[in-house]
């Protein structure tokens, strides 16, 4: 069986790589980009019809206001795409917000930051795949009912492809992220071409009511409904600070070419949100919450969903049933499918350095065969998987959990930022005085942007599901207090004393016995070779027959080590052995008692049910007692020959394991 697991592990992960190589898998930019752009280009394709989903709920009086709308989330998203760029060049160590906070805000803001970003990339990762195989759903609608396991198996694979390594994951997820731009590129270049000869696209859509779930909407509740579309609009900004946390996967110069990558990222970004959000308005585009609230939806709405907005746009210009209709498509759909790439790398990036600093298990710090951080890409993994079942693949679910995180992270970062250049301005050179004051005023009007946005978001979504997010954030505040907490008093418990190392007065050597044959000989001899001050053979009497054969065994043999029996009347022997050590324990509470257990190295499985299990009790519950030693003293039966070290495949992580590697 463990052989099997070791192909299948090889099969899904590749050869190990050596610590050495960790070098070989930084990235250029031209894989940077689709490994740390892909989220933020996603969301191009959800971003303007979550505008449209708010402002359909007056009908269609209100959504001649979508391109006011976009124009605002179009501001916002290029100052963040500028913030970062200065984050990017202040602070190429990597952690992004994290790092920007944690050194001039402290260490409560910081863990704030570090549990907004680890539940935006939980979400960033449920939303892209729902979104994504939504259309995958709208060009191929017989799968609509299969849409919860197929998001699940994508989930899967993603984890697959990421535990590869770094550089795996962006070779396969490249073609997919330069199909998507260069699909939508091409479908908003014909379509505004279409436009200016005088036949502009027409969506599916375009002749279709909206039955509104709100009536005369004006005053506040107009000005409540459009800071709520804004909010919804503002998903285009998710994963922005990406390559922040990343540029210590870039090449040399880091923060050179990881701050192009972000210039490049936001210019993708805001260029095909504006044309997207375009040729919806052109086209007519009508989406609704809810199938059954669109008048003249052609097919059942219980049973069908409406297409995406994408794949109206496209079906407009390009005609539904066209190559080039399912080529964006399949753009679509890979390009969300895979944005969950972008937690994929940051989650574990984020998850080590908090680990390092001793706020998440040191478990999240190890790198595995293949130098990625693994057990960052599981736990992300699985949550995300949780989530997608508990709401069962809604995209219009789980974006309310959505952009909370985004824009906490947002603003403690853009304030750290401006307590920098104050310090900056305070302390550095007079000559650069005009670029901080420059780069100041950039962060703080991203911080009073995304901190307004911040507020809208709390109180337009709050009662939709965003309280969980609300409750998650500092919940996980909490626990990495107290994790911290746990490893300080651990190292202040094992600091050794002033006064150095005490040794016992004496050495008590008590060996377990159950029957007289080559391991116990073995055990004894061991524990003789160690010459302690006493040396006790003890034994459980759970059977009479059986104790006394063993005496007269013990006599007949000559064993020059005095055989202590003790009693066990409900025929238990882990209570009666554990009494009997507290004794000798108590006698010298300065001697040491080392315990010797005979045990048997098995080469199956199964023939570890049939052994050492009242061996493994006695030693687990040893553990506990202060001033014993448990030593465990192995004999090989036949069948461990089966199982020989020298047989064994020796790679990168076997020593961290505990697998010796032989010696020739």
């Amino acid at each position: 069986m463990a052989s099997a697991l070791h192909v299948l592990k090889r099969l899904v992960l590749g050869r190990p790589v050596r610590s050495d190589r960790l070098r070989e898998t930084l990235l250029p930019k031209r894989l940077a980009l689709p490994i740390f752009a892909s989220d933020p280009l996603s969301s191009v394709t959800y971003a303007t019809q979550e505008i449209l989903l708010i402002l359909s709920l007056g009908g269609l009086a209100l959504l001649h206001l979508t391109p006011w709308v976009a124009l605002a989330v179009v501001v916002l998203l290029a100052v963040v795409v500028a913030s970062y760029w200065q984050v990017v060049h202040a602070y190429p160590s990597g952690g992004g917000s994290y790092e920007v906070v944690a050194r001039n805000l402290g260490r409560d803001p910081s863990l704030v930051v570090a549990a907004a970003l680890m539940v935006d990339y939980v979400m960033t990762v449920a939303v892209s795949v729902a979104a994504g195989v939504d259309n995958l759903v709208s060009a191929v609608p017989a799968l609509y009912p299969q849409r919860v396991w197929i998001s699940l198996v994508v989930v899967v694979l993603l984890m697959a492809v990421n535990l590869r390594g770094i550089r795996e994951s962006g070779r396969a997820f490249a073609a997919p992220t330069y199909l998507f731009v260069a699909a939508i590129g091409l479908t908003v270049a014909v379509g505004l071409g279409q436009v200016a000869a005088g036949h502009p696209p027409v969506a599916e859509s375009a002749g279709w009511g909206i039955r509104p779930e709100q009536v005369d909407v004006t005053g506040l509740a107009l000005i409540f409904l459009l800071l709520r579309a804004f909010s919804s609009g503002c998903t285009a900004l998710t994963g922005v600070e990406a390559i922040s946390n990343g540029v210590p996967a870039f090449r040399p110069p880091k923060d050179v070419n990881a701050g192009r990558t972000m210039i490049i990222m936001g210019i993708l970004a805001i260029g095909l949100f504006s044309g997207v959000t375009a040729l919806a308005m052109i086209s007519g585009v009508r989406v609704a919450n809810n199938p059954c609230d669109l008048i003249g939806f052609p097919a059942d709405c219980h049973s069908t969903g409406q297409r995406t907005v994408i794949a109206q746009i496209a079906g407009a210009v390009f005609g539904v049933n066209s190559v080039l209709f399912f080529v964006v498509q399949a753009g679509a759909t890979l390009i969300l499918l895979l944005a969950a790439n972008t937690a994929f790398n940051g989650f574990p990036m984020l998850g080590s350095l908090l680990a390092q600093r001793r706020y998440l298990p040191r478990q999240l710090h190890t790198r595995g065969d293949r130098l990625a951080h693994s057990n960052g890409i599981v736990v992300l993994g699985l949550i995300a998987i949780v989530l997608i079942a508990a709401f069962e693949g809604s995209v219009t679910g789980l974006i309310q959990l959505y952009i909370i995180g985004v824009f906490t992270s947002f603003t403690l970062s853009q304030v750290g930022m401006v307590k920098h250049w104050n310090h900056l301005l305070a302390t550095g050179d007079a000559a650069h005085r005009a670029r901080y004051h420059r780069s100041r005023l950039v962060n703080a009007v991203g911080a009073v942007l995304t901190a307004t946005v911040l507020g809208v978001v709390l109180i337009t979504k709050f009662t939709h599901g965003a309280y969980l997010v609300v409750i998650a954030i500092p919940l996980l505040y909490l626990l990495m207090r107290a994790i911290h907490r746990h490893y300080g008093d651990v190292r202040r418990e094992l600091e050794p004393e002033a006064d150095g190392m005490t040794l016992p007065s004496r050495v008590h050597a008590v060996v377990l016995v159950s029957t007289l044959h080559k391991p116990t000989l073995r055990a004894l001899a061991f524990a003789r070779a160690n010459r302690p001050d006493t040396l006790t053979a003890l034994t459980v009497n759970v059977d009479e027959a059986d104790t006394q054969l063993l005496r007269s065994e013990w006599e007949r043999h000559g064993i020059g080590v005095p055989l202590k029996v003790v009693d066990s009347p409900y025929r238990e022997i882990t209570r009666p052995a554990i009494d009997y050590i507290k004794r000798i324990r108590r006698e010298g509470p300065r001697d040491l008692v080392c315990v010797y257990i005979p045990e048997y190295v098995v080469g199956h499985w199964w023939e570890n049910l049939l052994h050492n299990q009242s061996s493994l009790r006695l030693s687990w519950r040893l553990r506990f007692e202060p001033g014993v030693l448990v030593v465990s003293v192995p004999w090989q039966l036949d069948s461990s020959h089966l199982r020989d070290v020298d047989r064994i495949h020796h790679v990168p992580g076997h020593t961290r394991r505990g697998i010796t590697p032989p010696t020739p």
